[in-house]
């Protein structure tokens, strides 16, 4: 492969794509239905009232769960070691990973339906764990609610409700470490029941900003496989040259420290970058870091400035005879999970990462591969230009209609 046909793919990368969401008709058809079905305002109800949950909760009242439907849950360890290619079954996982297995290693966990879910743990914002599918599935520790009448409450509707309403479920979620939800408080949530060709018309709207986003997603992901391939060529293109790590570097070691402080003066880093911040600053030199221990074992990032860095996390110390940012893209397209041994908590050694072999060509076609691959990583990854920045503001303009479409005037009590 020429290094010329690197160049030419980022020179063809879009720094945007013009997209104009044409509201105007959708808004006007919906306020033509508003006006006609439900004018002065619609009904709120309880959740409870209009759904049916995977089991019986103990802090709930018989009363309101007089129905349920039990389905079997797997973890999510055990969830994923079902994952195949080619299934037709969906690994409905209480995170962002998802999969697909099939009906056979499924077994007695196969479910079928159209259910909505929030997760029974949780470490993050629960609306970026909430899901709604409809089909074949396999499900982990998830809360799993479907319309007791999809006639009364469509369940494509009852999802994007539970979404605009993620941050008060959140509120619902107590514990340390991994939360829990009060499920009293989730099935007293109270929310807005419109006429059904309302509920439609609001579907079909939000569908449509939610495929639109699908699709930029999908060519995003596209550009990263592209971006992978060119690096992974760039970075071994006509190397004879090949190092183990233990000779590039000064060392490779765990991080020692222990300390959290909500508002400390330095930031700490850990599995996943900065995690807390610290009052001590151990280090003061960019450095290349590894994540240690747990799911994101071999993860690899940069640290920069004055920092500290946590016991699970391993410190590579970059000799000044190589490029560390080279060095950093070679480690970073190797999959060091590969190297993760263990089952509830895969570990990287440094060990095993003092004898990976990298590629080494002269330093200054070291830095000319960098500054190659600096561009199309910012096309690909940065925030403030290309694909991303155009799905971010996509998810802000359909934050936007979502919530204000199902904002309706709340009908008084009878």
């Amino acid at each position: 492969m020429k290094m010329c046909c690197a160049m030419r793919l980022i020179k063809s990368l879009p720094n945007s794509i013009d997209i104009i969401y044409k509201t105007d008709k959708f808004m006007s058809k919906i306020e033509e239905l508003i006006q006609q079905l439900c004018p002065n305002g619609v009904v709120y109800k309880p959740l409870w009232s209009v759904t049916i949950w995977d089991k019986k909760f103990n802090s709930v009242e018989n009363k309101k769960q007089s129905k349920i439907i039990n389905y079997k849950y797997l973890l999510a360890a055990d969830l994923f070691r079902l994952q195949q290619k080619q299934g037709n079954v969906f690994l409905l996982s209480t995170g962002e990973q998802t999969g697909w297995t099939t009906e056979e290693l499924a077994k007695d966990c196969l479910k079928e339906g159209e259910v909505i879910t929030i997760p029974g743990g949780k470490s993050r914002p629960v609306i970026d764990c909430i899901k709604y599918y409809k089909g074949k599935f396999v499900t982990a520790d998830n809360r799993i609610m479907t319309s007791y009448d999809i006639n009364i409450l469509n369940n494509k509707f009852l999802y994007y409700i539970i979404l605009s309403r993620g941050e008060i479920i959140d509120t619902f979620y107590r514990g340390s470490g991994i939360k829990h939800p009060d499920m009293s408080k989730v099935l007293d949530l109270s929310i807005p029941v419109p006429p059904l060709p309302v509920q439609e018309e609001i579907v079909r709207i939000l569908d449509n900003f939610t495929n639109l986003k699908a699709e930029l997603q999908a060519e995003l992901q596209a550009r990263k496989s592209q971006y992978e391939y060119y690096r992974d060529e760039l970075l071994n293109y006509n190397v004879s040259k090949r190092i183990p790590l233990k000779n590039i570097s000064n060392g490779v070691c765990s991080g020692k420290s222990k300390e959290r402080i909500h508002n400390g003066k330095f930031p700490l880093y850990g599995s996943t970058g900065i995690i807390s911040s610290t009052n001590t600053a151990e280090y003061h030199k960019e450095q290349i870091l590894i994540a240690r221990v747990g799911a994101n074992a071999g993860y690899v990032y940069i640290a920069k400035g004055d920092y500290d860095v946590s016991d699970n996390t391993l410190i590579v110390d970059i000799k000044p005879d190589f490029s560390l940012k080279y060095i950093f893209y070679q480690l970073s397209g190797m999959n060091l999970h590969q190297y993760a041994k263990g089952g509830g908590q895969p570990l990287v050694t440094a060990g095993q990462i003092k004898e990976i072999i990298i590629p080494i060509p002269p330093l200054a076609e070291q830095d000319r591969i960098v500054k190659i691959l600096d561009r199309f990583d910012a096309l690909v990854n940065d925030l403030s230009v290309g694909l991303p920045a155009e799905i971010a503001a996509r998810q802000k303009q359909y934050e936007y209609y979502r919530d204000m479409l199902l904002s309706f005037n709340e009908l008084p009590n009878e």
